[in-house]
């Protein structure tokens, strides 16, 4: 079953994630109140359908013994009025046949994340009861993880 735990503490808005034991921060960039240290809910959103369709697809092709170099996958989430939806891009770097890309258009409809998304999920939520330890050191342990910087995989701030 896959498990993942997000805390933030007092330090706006940032959140540290673990997920299969890879440690993530996630944060509202400084536009919405955040420290920018990290990518933004949504952003983490796109980045797992990303992720599932560049697998799924590089598992496909890999069976089937096509010749792809790489796989780029392109997304953008759309909101207007109250109308939202994901425009996703498949880029394939190799030579394939118009049937071929066709059935990658295909597969990439049925990726795991895809099909969740499509057809929504139910989500319970639970309160703990209070007083309950989340981690007594969160705070330091929170300031320390934000403090370190690696400026070469830091994405550029985007503004629209």
């Amino acid at each position: 079953m896959t498990r993942a735990r997000a805390v933030i503490g007092t330090r706006k808005y940032s959140v540290r994630m673990e997920a299969d034991g890879h440690m993530i921060t996630a944060d509202e960039p400084p536009s919405n109140g955040g420290l920018g240290s990290g990518p933004a809910p949504y952003d983490l959103l796109l980045a797992s359908l990303g992720a599932c369709t560049a697998i799924t697809l590089r598992m496909y092709v890999d069976r089937k013994g096509w010749s792809i170099h790489a796989i780029g996958v392109d997304l953008h989430f759309v909101r207007k009025d109250k109308e939202e939806h994901i425009e996703r891009t498949v880029t394939l770097d190799g030579e394939l046949s118009e049937e071929q890309r066709a059935r990658i258009a295909e597969i990439a409809e049925k990726t795991p994340v895809t099909l969740t998304l499509k057809r929504g999920l139910a989500i319970r939520t639970e309160l703990k009861p209070a007083g309950t330890a989340i981690a007594p050191d969160l705070d330091e342990r929170l300031d320390e993880a934000l403090d370190e910087s690696f400026p070469a995989s830091d994405p550029p701030a985007v503004t629209p």
